[in-house]
């Protein structure tokens, strides 16, 4: 594990710009992390900021002023990486949509409110998709086989089983608050005690069953009370959201049934389930002022002995033991320095004995680890089931021996630098903390956690990943940070070979992931930075080339007139030239502007690149063209705009490209 980059924002004048009190952070699946910080103006008043970035481009920061009127507590992505949850201490819940798809454009159409009662949690409702990763097989050939839909079903559902959309907060007065998103825009929001005897909450997560329901874990600070859970399940009835809530089992800390030790821990500082689909484990962290001490709980059904009598008096008794929920302890550490934030993973992999075996023996560590970050300023990757130390980062202490136990030390003279907030990434390849001070960091953290592998094995795990992302659209940029220049060729190779063993079908829906997937990959290595270009121009074509299907389709179905297909068929078929490179098909659709469409020609050559040669072309409307004097013109595409070298200068265009495209903007 190591430092990929510090951002310190220096354009931001310490003496208004502070690290906000309950520092939030969360990372989506674009890679996009979204933090908070405080404006202090001069008359000492604070505006609460967040602050959204690309991890790609950490220098381009994007600040939204978030009209909160209180410390935003809580920020939480939805699982599609395009809107963000912001909650804060006077009960106000925020949600932001990007406009217009762009990463610097925000608004916050919808919302809720519990007025005055401060947020403590926050979550989406779970939309019921789960892709597990089954390391046992990641050998195989089919993606079905690597990558399992598991059965999970929607917190809330639709009429034909389509995912409700929503969010569930916690206050801290116990509180439960769900609002739902209809089709139409309104916004059914319900609240509801999580007991009748309601008590203070001071931490509180969220976390879903496969069976649709919800799972909320509260405590209210003290290691001497129990961490309480209970069961919530949302519902729509007659038109109006409708909440109920169950007592679950309870827990106390182990550390706490010692007296002096909880004398010592008299505080529970963090409480976490180790993954939102993962209501059965939960993470529990009891600190003082100087140390810490965290156990990991799961959640178990056991067996209910009866007694024989009631076995001979009651045949049925016999045949089937009752069963109980009962929370046992898996693990625990020994005492620790003071921890201050904690990352978990969200890499869904499989947790069978099996997969677990495999894991371990070739060293295939993303998604089993999570991150601890104490006061002296290091982090700590343990594994998420026994809380071994797998890999440690030293900031600002002196490095020690991988194997030394993290035990409790003497703590150094003055404030360490150390992290308030934690986010893992969504492959656990890349961690993001923000320290005390308000700067970022990017750490890198390795698959096989710093072991050394065989250039062979190595490319095998990164294949793996980047398959993943293939398969669930989520952005790879993380994985990027391990490819070695010596790699790109394996690995576009590869990848390449493994997307022609998959079926027709699939390959059609992965077609865009994989071009925008090698493009990335061939920017790392000089010796094949040369076809990115070519990648971005086939990405370009295949734009074209959908949003001209998308003509085909009618607008109105059984309509006496033309469709804009009809005509563009017809004129299609009076055009004699089509072998020039020159050539351009106008179409004259209705009452829109006359569109020309490029006739560009494209060839690959047997090593899988693809030559294109430009033509003059033009665009009108909302399409995208490109326009030059004649074959002197050079032109560049890249997922943002498109860029055009032509004898009166350069002219750029707004381009269509697919989602997923990666690229940075060529000057």
């Amino acid at each position: 594990m190591d430092l990929a980059y510090i951002c310190e924002w220096e354009k931001w004048p310490k003496s208004t710009h502070c690290p906000s009190g309950p520092l939030a952070c969360t990372w989506s699946c674009r890679n996009l992390i979204a933090f908070t910080t405080d404006l202090r103006s001069d008359d000492q008043d604070l505006t609460r900021m967040i602050h959204i970035l690309d991890t790609e481009h950490p220098w381009d920061v994007h600040s939204i002023r978030s009209e909160h009127s209180e410390a935003i507590t809580c920020l939480e992505w939805d699982q599609s990486g395009s809107r963000l949850l912001s909650a804060d201490a006077d009960g106000q819940i925020k949600c932001w949509s990007m406009a217009d798809h762009l990463a610097n454009s925000w608004e916050s159409p919808v919302g809720s409110v519990v007025e005055g009662d401060p947020i403590v949690a926050l979550s989406w409702l779970h939309n019921g998709v789960k892709l597990a990763l089954h390391v046992e097989k990641s050998g195989a050939s089919s993606f079905g086989e690597k990558f399992s839909r598991v059965k999970f079903s929607p917190s809330l559902t639709l009429f034909g089983g389509k995912p409700m959309e929503g969010w569930i907060a916690v206050t801290v007065s116990g509180l439960v608050t769900v609002s739902l998103l209809k089709p139409s825009g309104q916004v059914l929001t319900s609240t509801e005690s999580l007991c009748r005897l309601r008590g203070r909450v001071a931490l509180a997560d969220i976390a879903f069953t496969g069976g649709g329901n919800i799972v909320v874990a509260t405590a209210d600070g003290s290691s001497a009370s129990p961490v309480q859970l209970y069961k919530v399940c949302v519902s729509v009835v007659n038109e109006k959201c409708r909440i109920d809530t169950e007592l679950l089992p309870s827990l106390f800390m182990r550390c706490t049934t010692d007296l002096s030790r909880r004398d010592r821990l008299p505080a529970i500082t963090h409480l976490k389930f180790l993954a939102r689909d993962m209501s059965e484990q939960v993470l529990l962290c009891a600190s003082s002022q100087t140390s810490s001490v965290v156990e990991c709980w799961s959640l178990r059904k056991e067996g209910l002995p009866v007694n024989n009598i009631f076995q001979q008096l009651s045949p049925a008794v016999g045949d089937k033991q009752p069963t109980i929920l009962k929370w046992r302890i898996l693990s625990a550490t020994n005492d620790l320095d003071r921890v201050s934030a904690v990352a978990l993973p969200k890499l869904p992999i499989s947790l069978t004995n099996t997969d677990l075996k495999v894991a371990s023996d070739t060293q295939f560590y993303p998604g089993l680890g999570l991150a601890l970050a104490f006061h002296d300023g290091s982090v700590h990757i343990v594994h998420r089931l026994s809380l071994q130390t797998m890999a440690i980062f030293y900031s600002s202490a002196a490095p020690r021996p991988i194997d030394e136990p993290a035990l409790k030390r003497p703590r150094t003279t003055g404030p360490a630098v150390h992290f308030k907030a934690m986010q893992l990434s969504w492959t656990s390849l890349a961690l993001v903390g923000i320290d005390n001070h308000g700067r970022l960091s990017m750490l890198r953290i390795s698959p096989s956690m710093g072991h050394s592998l065989d250039v062979g094995l190595a490319l095998r795990h990164l294949l793996f990943l980047l398959e993943y992302c293939m398969v669930t659209g989520y952005d790879w940029w993380d994985i990027l940070l391990h490819v070695q220049p010596g790699m790109v060729q394996s690995l576009v190779e590869k990848l390449h070979e493994e997307y022609t063993r998959q079926k027709a079908e699939l390959q059609q829906v992965l077609s865009t992931r994989i071009l925008a997937m090698k493009a990335s990959l061939c920017k790392l290595s000089p010796c094949t930075v040369t076809r990115v270009c070519d990648y971005h121009a086939k990405l370009f074509l295949i734009a074209i080339s959908s949003t001209l299907k998308s003509l085909l389709r009618p607008h109105v179905l059984n309509t006496p007139d033309k469709s804009p297909g009809d005509r563009l068929t017809e004129i299609c078929a009076k055009i004699t030239d089509v072998g020039g490179s020159s050539s351009i098909l106008q179409a004259t659709l209705g009452p829109t502007p006359t569109l020309q469409v490029p006739l560009l020609s494209a060839r690959e050559d047997p090593s899988g690149v693809l030559h294109v040669l430009p033509s003059p072309t033009t665009a009108l409307g909302d399409m995208v063209g490109v326009t030059g004097n004649k074959d002197e013109a050079a032109w560049v595409a890249s997922p943002g705009a498109l860029y055009v070298w032509a004898p009166g200068g350069r002219q750029e265009f707004q381009a269509v490209l697919p989602r997923g495209s990666k690229g940075r903007q060529v000057s």
